[in-house]
Protein backbone atom coordinates (compact mmCIF):
# COMPACT_ATOMS: atom_id res chain seq x y z
CA UNK A 1 0.00 0.00 0.00
CA UNK A 2 1.35 3.49 -1.00
CA UNK A 3 1.24 6.24 1.75
CA UNK A 4 -0.83 8.84 1.11
CA UNK A 5 0.60 12.66 0.40
CA UNK A 6 -1.62 14.17 2.13
CA UNK A 7 -2.22 12.66 5.19
CA UNK A 8 -1.30 15.10 7.63
CA UNK A 9 -3.16 17.52 5.66
CA UNK A 10 -6.14 15.33 6.03
CA UNK A 11 -5.37 14.53 9.64
CA UNK A 12 -5.87 18.03 10.44
CA UNK A 13 -8.77 18.81 8.61
CA UNK A 14 -10.43 16.32 10.06
CA UNK A 15 -9.46 17.31 14.02
CA UNK A 16 -10.80 20.92 12.93
CA UNK A 17 -14.21 20.01 11.62
CA UNK A 18 -14.37 17.52 14.74
CA UNK A 19 -12.93 19.48 17.63
CA UNK A 20 -15.77 22.43 16.81
CA UNK A 21 -19.09 20.50 17.51
CA UNK A 22 -17.18 18.38 20.37
CA UNK A 23 -16.28 21.00 22.22
CA UNK A 24 -19.60 23.11 22.27
CA UNK A 25 -21.30 19.86 22.90
CA UNK A 26 -18.85 18.95 25.92
CA UNK A 27 -17.81 22.29 27.53
CA UNK A 28 -21.07 24.55 26.27
CA UNK A 29 -23.30 23.71 29.19
CA UNK A 30 -20.29 25.43 31.42
CA UNK A 31 -20.75 28.86 29.47
CA UNK A 32 -24.72 29.12 29.22
CA UNK A 33 -25.66 31.14 31.80
CA UNK A 34 -29.03 31.89 33.54
CA UNK A 35 -31.79 31.58 31.41
CA UNK A 36 -33.12 35.02 30.15
CA UNK A 37 -36.63 36.18 29.81
CA UNK A 38 -38.24 34.71 26.72
CA UNK A 39 -38.95 37.09 23.39
CA UNK A 40 -41.09 36.40 20.63
CA UNK A 41 -40.84 33.57 18.31
CA UNK A 42 -38.42 33.39 15.30
CA UNK A 43 -36.94 36.74 15.98
CA UNK A 44 -33.51 38.35 15.74
CA UNK A 45 -31.54 41.37 17.58
CA UNK A 46 -32.65 42.08 21.11
CA UNK A 47 -29.77 40.47 22.42
CA UNK A 48 -30.10 37.21 20.84
CA UNK A 49 -27.26 37.79 18.00
CA UNK A 50 -28.73 33.60 16.87
CA UNK A 51 -32.22 34.74 17.15
CA UNK A 52 -34.98 33.26 19.16
CA UNK A 53 -36.51 29.41 18.49
CA UNK A 54 -40.22 28.31 18.40
CA UNK A 55 -40.95 29.59 21.88
CA UNK A 56 -38.88 32.78 22.28
CA UNK A 57 -35.75 31.17 23.69
CA UNK A 58 -32.30 31.83 22.85
CA UNK A 59 -31.16 29.90 19.94
CA UNK A 60 -27.61 30.05 20.72
CA UNK A 61 -28.18 29.06 24.28
CA UNK A 62 -29.73 26.00 23.05
CA UNK A 63 -27.26 25.27 20.84
CA UNK A 64 -24.81 25.07 23.85
CA UNK A 65 -27.03 22.98 25.94
CA UNK A 66 -28.50 20.62 23.00
CA UNK A 67 -25.37 18.95 21.82
CA UNK A 68 -24.18 16.85 24.86
CA UNK A 69 -27.36 14.42 24.84
CA UNK A 70 -26.28 13.71 21.40
CA UNK A 71 -22.88 13.03 21.92
CA UNK A 72 -23.11 10.98 24.74
CA UNK A 73 -25.84 9.24 23.65
CA UNK A 74 -24.14 7.98 20.62
CA UNK A 75 -20.82 7.47 22.52
CA UNK A 76 -22.80 5.03 24.99
CA UNK A 77 -24.62 3.16 22.32
CA UNK A 78 -21.26 2.40 20.29
CA UNK A 79 -19.46 1.45 23.16
CA UNK A 80 -21.76 -1.13 24.20
CA UNK A 81 -22.99 -2.35 20.80
CA UNK A 82 -18.83 -3.24 20.81
CA UNK A 83 -19.18 -4.64 24.50
CA UNK A 84 -21.57 -6.96 23.42
CA UNK A 85 -20.65 -7.98 19.57
CA UNK A 86 -16.79 -8.01 20.41
CA UNK A 87 -17.31 -11.49 22.41
CA UNK A 88 -20.01 -13.37 20.25
CA UNK A 89 -17.68 -12.52 17.01
CA UNK A 90 -14.90 -13.47 18.76
CA UNK A 91 -16.31 -17.18 19.72
CA UNK A 92 -18.03 -17.92 16.57
CA UNK A 93 -14.63 -17.16 15.04
CA UNK A 94 -12.60 -19.10 17.54
CA UNK A 95 -14.77 -22.24 17.88
CA UNK A 96 -14.58 -25.57 15.62
CA UNK A 97 -17.99 -26.27 17.06
CA UNK A 98 -20.35 -25.66 14.24
CA UNK A 99 -23.74 -25.96 16.33
CA UNK A 100 -22.04 -23.29 18.77
CA UNK A 101 -21.79 -20.30 16.22
CA UNK A 102 -25.12 -21.14 14.04
CA UNK A 103 -27.03 -20.64 18.26
CA UNK A 104 -24.52 -17.32 18.43
CA UNK A 105 -24.93 -16.06 15.69
CA UNK A 106 -27.93 -17.13 13.93
CA UNK A 107 -30.50 -14.67 16.07
CA UNK A 108 -28.72 -11.87 14.95
CA UNK A 109 -29.44 -12.33 11.18
CA UNK A 110 -33.35 -12.18 12.68
CA UNK A 111 -32.83 -8.50 14.02
CA UNK A 112 -30.14 -7.85 11.55
CA UNK A 113 -33.12 -7.97 8.88
CA UNK A 114 -35.93 -5.55 10.26
CA UNK A 115 -34.60 -2.21 9.50
CA UNK A 116 -32.60 0.06 12.73
CA UNK A 117 -35.05 3.01 12.74
CA UNK A 118 -38.09 0.45 12.77
CA UNK A 119 -36.99 -1.24 15.48
CA UNK A 120 -37.03 1.75 17.20
CA UNK A 121 -39.51 3.32 16.24
CA UNK A 122 -41.72 0.14 17.68
CA UNK A 123 -40.56 -0.38 20.83
CA UNK A 124 -40.87 3.45 21.76
CA UNK A 125 -44.53 2.46 20.80
CA UNK A 126 -44.91 0.14 23.94
CA UNK A 127 -42.07 2.02 25.91
CA UNK A 128 -40.95 5.18 26.34
CA UNK A 129 -37.53 5.20 26.71
CA UNK A 130 -35.26 8.55 28.03
CA UNK A 131 -32.14 9.16 26.81
CA UNK A 132 -30.41 6.04 28.43
CA UNK A 133 -33.22 3.85 26.97
CA UNK A 134 -32.58 5.14 23.29
CA UNK A 135 -28.78 4.66 23.69
CA UNK A 136 -29.56 1.09 24.41
CA UNK A 137 -31.97 0.35 21.66
CA UNK A 138 -29.82 1.84 19.13
CA UNK A 139 -26.64 -0.40 20.46
CA UNK A 140 -29.45 -3.12 20.00
CA UNK A 141 -30.09 -2.69 16.55
CA UNK A 142 -25.96 -2.21 15.66
CA UNK A 143 -25.21 -5.73 17.57
CA UNK A 144 -25.79 -7.19 14.44
CA UNK A 145 -24.16 -6.24 12.57
CA UNK A 146 -20.96 -5.47 14.41
CA UNK A 147 -21.01 -9.09 15.53
CA UNK A 148 -20.68 -10.02 11.51
CA UNK A 149 -18.12 -7.63 11.07
CA UNK A 150 -15.79 -8.83 14.14
CA UNK A 151 -16.46 -12.28 13.36
CA UNK A 152 -15.21 -11.89 9.24
CA UNK A 153 -12.43 -9.85 10.61
CA UNK A 154 -11.06 -12.45 12.71
CA UNK A 155 -11.73 -15.79 10.56
CA UNK A 156 -8.94 -15.22 8.69
CA UNK A 157 -6.37 -15.04 11.57
CA UNK A 158 -8.17 -17.50 13.26
CA UNK A 159 -7.70 -20.39 11.05
CA UNK A 160 -3.64 -19.77 10.75
CA UNK A 161 -1.24 -22.21 11.85
CA UNK A 162 -0.20 -19.74 14.72
CA UNK A 163 -3.01 -20.08 16.94
CA UNK A 164 -3.45 -24.18 15.85
CA UNK A 165 0.00 -24.02 17.30
CA UNK A 166 -1.02 -21.55 20.55
CA UNK A 167 -3.91 -24.15 21.23
CA UNK A 168 -1.93 -27.25 21.25
CA UNK A 169 0.26 -25.44 23.80
CA UNK A 170 -2.60 -25.17 26.23
CA UNK A 171 -2.77 -20.86 25.71
CA UNK A 172 -6.06 -19.63 27.60
CA UNK A 173 -9.47 -18.45 25.47
CA UNK A 174 -8.86 -14.86 26.40
CA UNK A 175 -4.98 -14.92 24.69
CA UNK A 176 -5.90 -16.67 21.61
CA UNK A 177 -8.59 -14.03 20.83
CA UNK A 178 -7.40 -10.72 22.08
CA UNK A 179 -3.42 -11.72 22.19
CA UNK A 180 -3.12 -12.54 18.49
CA UNK A 181 -6.51 -13.02 16.54
CA UNK A 182 -8.38 -9.77 17.68
CA UNK A 183 -4.83 -8.09 17.39
CA UNK A 184 -4.60 -8.84 13.55
CA UNK A 185 -7.89 -7.95 12.92
CA UNK A 186 -7.50 -4.81 14.66
CA UNK A 187 -7.23 -1.82 11.42
CA UNK A 188 -10.19 -3.56 10.75
CA UNK A 189 -12.00 -3.30 13.82
CA UNK A 190 -10.93 0.36 14.15
CA UNK A 191 -11.85 1.92 10.43
CA UNK A 192 -15.61 -0.08 11.08
CA UNK A 193 -15.74 1.70 14.43
CA UNK A 194 -15.33 5.12 12.74
CA UNK A 195 -18.05 4.26 10.61
CA UNK A 196 -20.24 2.77 13.18
CA UNK A 197 -20.40 5.41 15.35
CA UNK A 198 -20.92 8.05 12.08
CA UNK A 199 -24.55 5.62 11.52
CA UNK A 200 -25.24 5.80 15.38
CA UNK A 201 -24.99 9.19 15.30
CA UNK A 202 -27.25 9.65 12.31
CA UNK A 203 -29.97 7.01 13.95
CA UNK A 204 -29.64 8.88 17.00
CA UNK A 205 -30.57 12.33 15.69
CA UNK A 206 -33.26 10.76 13.31
CA UNK A 207 -34.72 9.30 16.54
CA UNK A 208 -34.49 12.24 18.50
CA UNK A 209 -35.64 14.46 15.42
CA UNK A 210 -39.03 11.72 15.67
CA UNK A 211 -39.51 12.46 19.57
CA UNK A 212 -37.74 9.40 20.54
CA UNK A 213 -35.94 9.79 24.04
CA UNK A 214 -36.21 13.39 23.75
CA UNK A 215 -39.18 15.64 24.96
CA UNK A 216 -40.52 18.03 22.60
CA UNK A 217 -38.67 21.23 24.13
CA UNK A 218 -35.63 19.80 24.98
CA UNK A 219 -32.33 21.37 24.28
CA UNK A 220 -31.36 18.69 21.99
CA UNK A 221 -29.67 19.80 18.40
CA UNK A 222 -32.13 17.32 16.40
CA UNK A 223 -35.32 18.45 18.18
CA UNK A 224 -34.32 21.94 17.47
CA UNK A 225 -34.14 21.13 13.69
CA UNK A 226 -37.57 19.45 14.32
CA UNK A 227 -39.27 21.96 16.22
CA UNK A 228 -37.64 25.08 13.97
CA UNK A 229 -38.38 24.04 10.62
CA UNK A 230 -41.53 25.43 10.42
CA UNK A 231 -40.12 28.81 11.07
CA UNK A 232 -36.74 28.07 8.71
CA UNK A 233 -37.53 30.37 5.91
CA UNK A 234 -38.05 33.60 8.82
CA UNK A 235 -35.30 32.75 11.32
CA UNK A 236 -32.99 30.32 9.57
CA UNK A 237 -30.50 30.54 12.30
CA UNK A 238 -32.53 28.08 14.58
CA UNK A 239 -32.27 25.35 11.72
CA UNK A 240 -28.97 25.78 10.34
CA UNK A 241 -27.02 26.39 13.43
CA UNK A 242 -27.49 22.29 15.26
CA UNK A 243 -28.07 20.99 11.61
CA UNK A 244 -24.52 22.58 10.38
CA UNK A 245 -23.15 21.01 13.69
CA UNK A 246 -24.53 17.25 13.24
CA UNK A 247 -22.91 17.08 9.93
CA UNK A 248 -19.57 18.49 11.30
CA UNK A 249 -19.58 15.90 14.00
CA UNK A 250 -20.43 12.97 11.32
CA UNK A 251 -18.43 14.10 8.96
CA UNK A 252 -15.40 14.86 10.74
CA UNK A 253 -15.92 11.66 12.66
CA UNK A 254 -15.42 9.49 9.22
CA UNK A 255 -12.82 11.81 8.09
CA UNK A 256 -10.64 11.51 11.48
CA UNK A 257 -10.87 7.51 11.34
CA UNK A 258 -9.62 7.56 7.76
CA UNK A 259 -6.68 9.64 8.02
CA UNK A 260 -5.78 8.21 11.64
CA UNK A 261 -5.78 4.73 9.88
CA UNK A 262 -4.18 6.21 6.44
CA UNK A 263 -1.79 8.35 8.21
CA UNK A 264 0.75 5.40 8.51
CA UNK A 265 0.64 2.87 5.26
CA UNK A 266 3.71 1.03 5.39
CA UNK A 267 4.32 -1.56 2.54
CA UNK A 268 5.39 -5.12 3.31
CA UNK A 269 8.50 -5.27 4.86
CA UNK A 270 10.21 -9.01 4.97
CA UNK A 271 10.20 -9.89 9.38
CA UNK A 272 12.86 -10.75 10.98
CA UNK A 273 13.54 -14.47 10.16
CA UNK A 274 13.44 -13.45 6.69
CA UNK A 275 15.81 -10.96 7.11
CA UNK A 276 18.12 -13.46 8.77
CA UNK A 277 17.35 -16.41 6.52
CA UNK A 278 18.36 -13.70 3.47
CA UNK A 279 21.69 -12.60 4.89
CA UNK A 280 22.66 -16.55 5.35
CA UNK A 281 22.38 -16.82 1.56
CA UNK A 282 25.64 -17.43 -0.58
CA UNK A 283 24.15 -15.04 -3.06
CA UNK A 284 23.77 -12.31 -0.65
CA UNK A 285 27.77 -11.69 -0.43
CA UNK A 286 28.57 -8.70 -2.07
CA UNK A 287 30.08 -9.55 -5.72
CA UNK A 288 32.36 -7.37 -6.95
CA UNK A 289 32.44 -4.47 -9.27
CA UNK A 290 33.26 -4.66 -12.82
CA UNK A 291 34.08 -1.61 -13.20
CA UNK A 292 37.02 -1.85 -10.65
CA UNK A 293 38.72 -4.99 -12.62
CA UNK A 294 41.83 -3.66 -15.04
CA UNK A 295 40.72 -3.77 -18.79
CA UNK A 296 42.73 -6.29 -20.71
CA UNK A 297 45.21 -4.15 -22.59
CA UNK A 298 46.55 -2.64 -19.10
CA UNK A 299 47.34 -5.98 -17.66
CA UNK A 300 50.80 -6.78 -16.47
CA UNK A 301 52.28 -9.62 -18.17
CA UNK A 302 54.26 -11.96 -16.32
CA UNK A 303 57.09 -11.24 -15.12
CA UNK A 304 60.78 -12.98 -14.88
CA UNK A 305 60.10 -13.66 -11.54
CA UNK A 306 57.41 -15.66 -11.63
CA UNK A 307 56.76 -17.00 -15.00
CA UNK A 308 53.86 -18.54 -16.44
CA UNK A 309 52.33 -21.84 -15.28
CA UNK A 310 54.06 -24.70 -17.88
CA UNK A 311 57.19 -22.61 -18.29
CA UNK A 312 60.52 -24.30 -17.42
CA UNK A 313 62.36 -22.25 -14.60
CA UNK A 314 65.21 -20.07 -15.78
CA UNK A 315 67.86 -21.87 -13.45
CA UNK A 316 67.19 -24.93 -14.64
CA UNK A 317 70.08 -26.68 -16.93
CA UNK A 318 69.29 -26.43 -20.45
CA UNK A 319 69.28 -29.94 -22.20
CA UNK A 320 72.05 -31.31 -24.14
CA UNK A 321 72.17 -31.32 -28.07
CA UNK A 322 71.33 -34.04 -29.60
CA UNK A 323 74.44 -35.85 -32.05
CA UNK A 324 73.50 -35.94 -35.58
CA UNK A 325 73.57 -39.13 -37.16
CA UNK A 326 75.33 -37.74 -40.31
CA UNK A 327 78.08 -36.54 -37.92
CA UNK A 328 81.73 -38.96 -37.94
CA UNK A 329 83.22 -39.61 -35.07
Amino acid sequence: MIPRKNGPWRFSSAVLIIAVPLLLALLGPLFTGEPGPRAASFTTGGGHWAGTDFVGRDVWRQVLLGGRPVVLAALAATALAYAVALPLGLAGALTHRRWLEELLLRPLDILLAVPSLLVILLVATVLSPGAGGLALLVALVNIPDAARTVRAAVAEAAASPAVEALRMQGETWWRLAVGYAGRSALRTLAADAGVRLTGVLYLVATAAFLGVGAEPDAADWAVMVDRNRTGMFVQPWAVALPAVLIMALTMGTNLLCDAALGRRAPGPRPDRAQRSDRARRPDSAPRPDPSSRPHPATRPGPSPDHPPTGAPPTDAPAPAPRRSERSSP
